[in-house]
């Protein structure tokens, strides 16, 4: 049986796309804070952009533009 804290391979495989779009949003010049809590904020979107199949540099892009 798995533990309460055991994230599904979905789940963690969203919180690695997310975790290489904010090194893209860095990049492009956000603080790390900015950019964190720009994905916080859009979180939906984002998660709508990972099924979508975008790449974390073109979703980046994206939420820069």
């Amino acid at each position: 049986m798995a533990k309460k804290n055991e994230l599904d391979p979905e789940t963690e495989a969203l919180i690695a796309w997310c975790t290489e779009v904010e090194g893209f949003l860095v990049a492009g010049g956000a603080t790390i804070a900015q950019a964190q809590d720009h994905i916080e904020e859009q979180i939906e979107w984002f998660t709508d952009l990972f099924f979508d199949g975008l790449s974390p540099e073109e979703a980046a892009k994206e939420a820069l533009a």
